[in-house]
């Protein structure tokens, strides 16, 4: 599964609105994370143009209890 990481926890915070948008280091790994979401992403779909999707197996049910 692929995973959009960023540079730390993944956080912003204030307590009183407003507040949250003076929190520049959540800011801006907000914004880390944003852009590695978009490239991977923007990945995903031009190697499903390239690549197309799998093709899926016929499901096959193993029942234990015998």
């Amino acid at each position: 599964m692929p995973v959009a990481s960023g540079q730390y926890w993944n956080g912003i915070h204030g307590r009183k609105p407003g507040e949250a948008a003076e929190d520049f280091e959540g800011l801006q790994m907000m914004r880390a994370l944003a852009e590695n979401m978009v490239f991977l992403m923007r990945s995903i779909a031009l190697g499903r143009e390239k690549y197309g999707l799998p093709v899926p197996e016929k499901r096959v049910s193993t029942n234990f209890i015998r």
